[in-house]
């Protein structure tokens, strides 16, 4: 597996997430932090967007799916993610992890963290 890593970090979207009758109508702030594992080989040597993941295309849609979305769970919210983050070819393992500010009294966040690869 290559060690190359493209970090998207701090992404912060508004969306329906929770189970609570509240969480149901009122969207809330989730962050969202991603680690792609490609082979930064080609890109790093040609200087061309075009050998490269497009990390902006898998932030937007990203953001697109969060946003539209009505989760129960952020650890099902995580898992659609990854399968957003290995949709390109080039990108061998996504890690994802979802954090949902104010969940717990007394906390700053409630998260969670996972691995998916093809």
């Amino acid at each position: 597996m290559s060690t190359d890593q493209i970090h998207i970090t701090g992404l912060r979207v508004e969306c329906i997430i929770g189970i609570n009758d509240w969480e149901r109508v009122t969207k809330q702030e989730v962050v969202i932090d991603i680690t792609l594992y490609a082979d930064l080989t080609k890109p790093g040597e040609s200087d061309d967007v075009e050998d490269t993941v497009n990390y902006r295309d898998i932030s937007k849609s990203i953001q697109a799916h969060v946003e539209a979305s009505s989760y129960g769970l952020i650890e099902a919210m995580a898992r659609n993610i990854a399968t957003i983050c290995l949709e390109p070819e080039a990108v061998i393992r996504a890690d994802v992890s979802v954090q949902k500010p104010g969940a717990l009294r007394g906390a700053d966040s409630v998260g969670v963290e996972i691995s998916r690869s093809h």
